[in-house]
């Protein structure tokens, strides 16, 4: 009997629509298509990361928690950021505390400042639930260590900020759901049995190094075309009339430009969201006249154009 994780996200059922901006980052609602379901299976199926590239506002991060929703998991996540190292998603030292209890002649011993990162918490959450508990005080990301779901997926997004190293310098970990805790001269180690979904969302600003891209799945997010658009909108917005979501989605997305634009003048998912609860709320209505300076300022910003309009 095949162990792997069933994944069938046309079953579930997300919640109802409410406020939010349009690039929310909850996973409540998401909107698949074939290739990203078999992007997620085949990831499972392998074991290896989800690599998720596409240009900003097209659903990355969002699809991450979606997963973790269907599959009934727990989330943990960590935004990388240029001075991110690959330690930092293995485990931190809280440095500045310790050294401001060394002054105050208050030091206390070094697990007392060691703070699982998120790929601790995913491989073994209840010794990363132990450790949080010795070190205080406690952090808030890594108070929700589990749910009691058993195992997790992993959202390590923006991994293109971080600097070239990092990424080869997780392949160790990733791949044999182990590391060294070499603060605390301990290994934590993982289950292939509970291993975690590790998505891994770039947005192509740096070239990632080829060792890592060969050990990942990878999924392409495209620019969303009009018939994706519209099934976002109605997703996120039920009670609007699908055919003023269409008439929005044909004005920004104009036929003559839908086959072949750069991304720089491509409307993403976040943008036409934006629009479209614009035009529901202030009660603007689509080709009139306040429609232009609307997109102008949720759409055709910083010098963007629509080219051909």
């Amino acid at each position: 009997m095949s162990q792997i994780p069933h994944f069938e996200p046309w079953d579930y059922t997300s919640p109802a629509a409410y406020d939010a901006v349009g690039d929310r980052r909850d996973g409540a609602i998401y909107h698949y298509t074939p290739s990203i379901v078999l992007a997620v299976r085949v990831a499972l199926a392998t074991g290896r990361p989800l690599l998720v590239r596409g240009p900003s506002g097209s659903g990355k991060s969002s699809l991450a928690q979606h997963i973790a929703r269907v599959l009934g998991w727990d989330f943990v996540d960590q935004v990388v950021t240029s001075r991110t190292q690959a330690q930092d998603l293995l485990w931190t030292v809280d440095h500045i505390r310790r050294l401001r209890d060394a002054h105050a002649n208050q030091l206390g011993p070094i697990e007392s400042y060691v703070q699982p990162g998120p790929l601790w918490r995913a491989f073994d959450p209840e010794g990363a639930g132990r450790q949080a508990a010795r070190s205080t005080p406690r952090e808030p990301a890594s108070a929700p260590l589990g749910s009691g779901a058993g195992r997790a997926v992993v959202l390590l997004d923006e991994i293109d900020k971080a600097d070239p190293d990092v990424p080869n310098n997780l392949l160790v970990a990733l791949g044999s759901l182990q590391f060294f805790v070499s603060d605390l001269g301990l290994t934590v180690r993982g289950r292939r049995e509970t291993a975690p979904l590790v998505v891994v969302t770039t947005n192509d600003e740096r070239d990632l190094p080829g060792a890592f891209l060969r050990r990942c799945a990878e999924l392409k997010l495209p620019v969303a075309d009009r018939d994706r658009l519209v099934a976002i909108g109605a997703l996120h917005f039920p009670g609007f009339p699908r055919e003023t979501l269409a008439q929005v989605a044909e004005l920004l997305v104009p036929e003559d430009l839908a086959g072949d634009r750069p991304e720089t003048a491509a409307v993403s998912i976040a943008e036409y969201l934006d629009t479209i609860r614009a035009c529901e709320e202030l009660g603007v209505q689509p080709g009139t006249g306040l429609w232009d300076e609307v997109v102008r300022i949720t759409v055709w910003k910083h010098g963007r154009s629509p080219l051909a309009r």
